[in-house]
């Protein structure tokens, strides 16, 4: 009996362009099958369906759309593309679903990890033929993602465009960070540090914030700058410079809540006790600032503001009924909880 797999497939010919037998003779099932997982229908295994979309990025097998298209001009989908590892944008992605739900469109998510590239999830929606991308945050640099997204109408959240025909929605990062330094002056704090990610797309923006407030209120500025985004790692590494350092200052902003439960936890373990000796603030108000152990005072970027943004930027340009690139801001409300309290010294 022979032995079907992908040890058994013949190599592809670089000179032709990849077809579903190609794919279906890489992992060793059928034709009927790969067409099954490209339609998204049911009666294909999780495992395999990952299995045949891999192997198609593999070879640079797209499907033939031209065929569904004579059936329907219109498959009102969305796709959606984020990076796991963050917290904020799994929030915004339930918001999408539910918002393109009520605009009629169907939401399709692919994640871009570090053995994942975005370019790989971007040709996985495109030959699902979604009819505009969304991208929560992306890492590529725009020539990039124009080249990989070819007509395909595109709106990114979280992420400055300037000089692209993407759609954008932010949220307003330094009116948040302002506002968190108003409140903790407005405490009585005169000795706030601020915790710049410098590898933060955002950062610069939010740092903006912090610069202003201090100076409108006259204090002095003390800016840490940390390598790395939007992870626990960064602020735990701020937090050891800070315990370096020896002296610590009565409160410290980070530029986003995962940092700050980083830098938290290493500061708690270290005896500086949050907010008796300490007060710490973050930004996004995600699920982890409403945690007990961490009760996170945080500046609220609204998953449903900037849910229903994305959505309706990207059904704008399906629709045809603006063809401009288009800023949309959202706001980003101060939220107190019990990590801020009066300086004790």
């Amino acid at each position: 009996m022979s032995k079907i797999g992908t040890e058994q497939s013949a190599p592809l010919d670089k000179r032709r362009r990849a077809t579903m037998a190609d794919v279906a003779a890489h992992v060793g099932v059928s034709r009927q099958l790969v067409g099954l997982a490209f339609s998204n229908e049911p009666g294909v295994a999780a495992q395999t369906r990952i299995r045949i979309l891999d192997a198609a990025a593999e070879l640079g097998y797209r499907p033939n759309t031209a065929a569904r298209s004579l059936r329907s001009a219109s498959t009102k989908s969305i796709g959606v593309i984020f990076h796991p590892n963050e917290s904020a944008p799994l929030e915004i992605v339930e918001w999408l679903y539910e918002y393109g739900h009520r605009a009629g469109y169907r939401v399709i998510v692919s994640t871009a990890t570090p053995s994942r590239e975005e370019q790989r999830a971007i040709d996985e929606l495109i030959g699902y033929r979604c009819e505009a991308l969304i991208l929560i945050s992306p890492r590529e640099d725009p020539a990039a993602l124009r080249s990989a997204s070819g007509h395909t109408p595109v709106v990114v959240i979280g992420r400055d465009m300037p000089d692209t025909e993407f759609d954008v929605v932010r949220s307003k990062g330094d009116e948040g960070i302002e506002s968190i330094v108003r409140h903790l002056a407005d405490l009585g704090h005169k000795d706030i540090t601020y915790v710049h990610g410098s590898d933060m797309f955002e950062s610069e923006l939010r740092l903006a914030g912090y610069q202003r407030a201090v100076s409108a209120l006259g204090l002095c500025e003390q800016v840490l700058e940390v390598r790395g985004d939007y992870t626990e790692e960064s602020g735990a590494s701020a937090a050891r410079l800070l315990l370096e350092r020896g002296k610590m200052p009565t409160a410290i902003v980070c530029n986003n809540d995962q940092a700050a439960l980083g830098l938290s936890h290493v500061l708690q373990q270290a005896g500086v006790l949050i907010p008796e000796h300490v007060s710490v603030t973050g930004y996004d108000d995600s699920r982890v600032a409403g945690l007990s152990f961490l009760d996170l005072t945080t500046a609220r970027q609204d998953p449903e503001e900037i849910g229903a943004a994305a959505i309706s930027a990207a059904v704008a340009r399906i629709s045809g009924s603006t063809s401009k690139p288009t800023q949309n801001w959202t706001s980003a409300p101060l939220v107190v909880r019990g990590s801020t309290k009066p300086p004790s010294r």
